[in-house]
C-alpha cells in the first residue's frame, strides 16, 4: 500500500467513525417526535432527543448541593444520587457513578472528530451527556451530564 492509499483509507475511516451511529436500540418509553416536543421544553428536547449540549454553567443543577436524586427529564427514571455528585470544574453536573449501572446506557460518539462515550437514559434513550475516565475515586469516572436533561428531587 502506498502513502496515498494509506492516507485515503485513514481519512475515510475517520469520516465513517464521525458519522457512525449505533444500531437502533429499543426502549421501554418510546414516543413520537411530536410527543417528545410536547412533553419537553425546547432546551430539554434539543439535548435529550437531538443530542445537543447546554452551555456550561447555565444549569441550576450544576450548583445543586442538597441531598436528593437526579432523574431523566424525559421519563422520570432516577439516574444519580447527590451522594455521588462532585464539582468537576467543567460547568456541568458531574457524578462518579449512576445510582445503579442498568439505569444508563453508553455508546461510542464519534462526533466532532473525536471519540467519546455518550451516556443515555436506558429507559427512554434520552441523551444525557458523556462519561470520561478522569473522575474521582472510587470509580475514576466523570459522568458529565447536561442539567437540562435531568430533574432534581430533594430528599424528604
Amino acid at each position: 500500500m502506498n502513502r496515498r492509499h494509506l492516507l485515503l483509507s485513514v481519512g475515510l475511516a475517520a469520516v465513517g467513525l464521525a458519522g457512525h451511529k449505533a444500531a437502533a436500540e429499543t426502549f421501554e418509553v418510546t414516543l413520537s417526535d411530536e410527543e417528545w416536543r410536547k412533553r419537553l421544553t425546547p432546551e430539554a428536547y434539543s439535548v435529550l432527543r437531538k443530542e445537543g449540549t447546554e452551555y456550561p454553567y447555565t444549569s441550576p443543577l450544576e450548583q445543586e448541593h442538597r441531598k436528593g436524586s437526579f432523574a431523566c427529564a424525559g421519563c422520570g427514571q432516577v439516574l444519580f444520587s447527590s451522594e455521588t455528585k462532585f464539582d468537576s470544574g467543567t460547568g456541568w453536573p458531574s457524578f462518579y457513578q449512576p445510582i445503579r449501572p442498568e439505569v444508563v446506557g453508553t455508546r461510542l460518539d464519534g462526533a466532532l472528530m473525536m471519540t467519546r462515550t455518550e451516556v443515555h437514559c436506558a429507559r427512554c434513550g434520552g441523551h444525557l451527556g458523556h462519561v470520561f475516565e478522569d473522575g474521582p475515586p472510587p470509580t475514576g469516572l466523570r459522568y458529565c451530564m447536561n442539567g437540562v436533561a435531568m430533574t432534581f428531587t430533594p430528599e424528604a
